[in-house]
């Protein structure tokens, strides 16, 4: 899907919960107690994937789709002029400027319930695991 990513044909949507970390990331709505807390932790955590200190071993990074993204785009000449015109480099940087805000979101919610001594809420493993 790389290169219709490229040519901004494929959009990728941002999701309501880092549209809404974007508008204030330090906004005290869900902080009236633990399970608010836990609620919309668990919100961002289903968006942004585990946190760094959820137990879950990361690779550097480096996933299959990554490492095929990374060469198909390799291929393909004037990559980041056709990002550029297309639209494309436009929408990925609102995105990843949505997941910082996501990110800075989670880290203040985790500072406000471990400042109110809230107990992490049991991570949901799926039946198929």
């Amino acid at each position: 899907m790389t290169p219709a990513e490229d040519v901004n044909l494929k959009k990728r949507d941002i999701p309501p919960v880092l549209l809404s970390a974007a508008d204030d990331p330090y906004s005290r709505e869900a902080t009236r107690n633990c399970g608010q807390l836990n609620t919309a932790l668990a919100e961002l955590d289903a968006v942004l994937g585990p946190d760094f200190d959820s137990g879950t071993e990361r690779k550097n990074g480096l996933t299959t789709t990554s490492v095929a993204k990374s060469i198909v785009g390799s291929f393909i000449p004037f990559r980041g002029v056709i990002r550029e015109v297309s639209g494309a480099a436009g929408a990925q940087r609102r995105y990843d400027a949505a997941v910082d805000a996501g990110i800075a979101r989670r880290g203040y919610l985790r500072g406000v319930a471990r400042m109110r001594g809230c107990k992490p809420a049991p991570v949901k493993v799926a039946a198929n695991d």
